[in-house]
């Protein structure tokens, strides 16, 4: 595995980031805590100033950012955001791209990269690979993520040690769009697992027993696992600020899990009731609401 230091022995490159959401800020900040050259652009101007102190370049638009750098990470909301910061004004496929990457970290339809990175190569001959995280916010902050990425091995090897600077370990599932598939599959697991465990909390909750002690009970069974033992006190104590992920970014995920499904035949019916769930979530905390917050659908009036 490749670390950031032994790269700056060969000379690294101009790096860019775009979206300062969430997740880009901590990812954004760990790049420059390692020592890289980073120009940052988001749509809200204001979320540049503290990455500004510690170095970035804010950037006026997407296209100047990727007049400098020679690999531009990204990570928006969704496929029209992506589409808007490649395509629209002042966008990236307005900069010349040959030798370029861009490495989108944005959770979209796997159709959406492919076409996207289809047509950028068009344009400007820009390269493209899509590498969705999971690890939440808290991956980002202590750069544990978790990345799969669908490209060109030889893009994936020449941006390896930027990645490391962000995450724990950086797959390659295959070609464009794979990693969107890949992260589908991640969804399908999280996405459950938080139904599941709002619903064994309820009960835990409802029967008298401390639902807090669920994590402790449970670890090193067959039960035990990272969500039970990081959501469960969550949900427990009300802490939802911040969001592990919100309402709507899930809710995202699992209709596209479920678009995927239908187009290759295959039965999700676990993933189906999930979103169900989550879009009745969304109804009653709000689509900017924590995820977790799916545990509050279950609670019922004092008798």
């Amino acid at each position: 595995m490749t670390e950031p230091f032994e790269l700056t022995e060969r000379g690294a490159e101009g790096l860019g980031y775009l979206g300062l959401g969430l997740m880009g800020i901590p990812m954004a900040r760990r790049l420059l805590q390692a020592g890289f050259t980073v120009s940052v652009w988001n749509r809200s101007t204001g979320k540049t100033a503290a990455l500004a102190e510690l170095g970035a370049r804010p950037a006026a638009s997407p296209s100047d950012v990727a007049a400098t750098a020679s690999i531009i990470f990204m990570c928006v909301t969704d496929a029209a955001a992506v589409e808007d910061v490649v395509f629209g004004p002042a966008g990236l496929a307005n900069t010349p791209g040959t030798a370029k990457l861009v490495v989108d970290f944005s959770s979209i339809h796997p159709d959406a990269t492919r076409a996207i990175a289809t047509r950028l190569k068009g344009i400007n001959g820009m390269g493209w690979i899509d590498a969705p995280v999971s690890g939440g916010t808290k991956g980002a902050e202590e750069g544990t993520l978790a990345v799969m990425a669908g490209g060109d091995a030889a893009d994936i090897e020449r941006v390896r040690p930027y990645v490391l600077a962000m995450a724990r370990r950086l797959t390659h599932m295959g070609p464009t769009g794979a990693g969107q598939t890949t992260k589908l599959c991640n969804q399908v697991i999280a996405g459950c697992a938080m139904t599941v465990l709002a619903e064994a909390t309820r009960l835990a909750t409802n029967a008298g027993i401390d639902a807090g002690r669920l994590p402790e009970a449970l670890a090193g069974g067959f039960a035990d696992s990272i969500p039970l033992q990081l959501f469960v006190p969550r949900m427990v104590q009300g802490i939802h600020s911040p969001p592990l992920g919100h309402i709507a970014t899930i809710l995202k995920d699992l209709d596209t899990v479920v678009d995927v499904a239908r187009k290759t035949s295959t039965a999700v019916p676990m993933t189906s009731l999930a979103a169900q769930l989550f879009r009745l979530a969304e109804l009653a905390r709000g689509a900017d609401a924590d995820a977790l917050e799916i545990y509050k659908l279950s609670e019922t009036k004092s008798r």
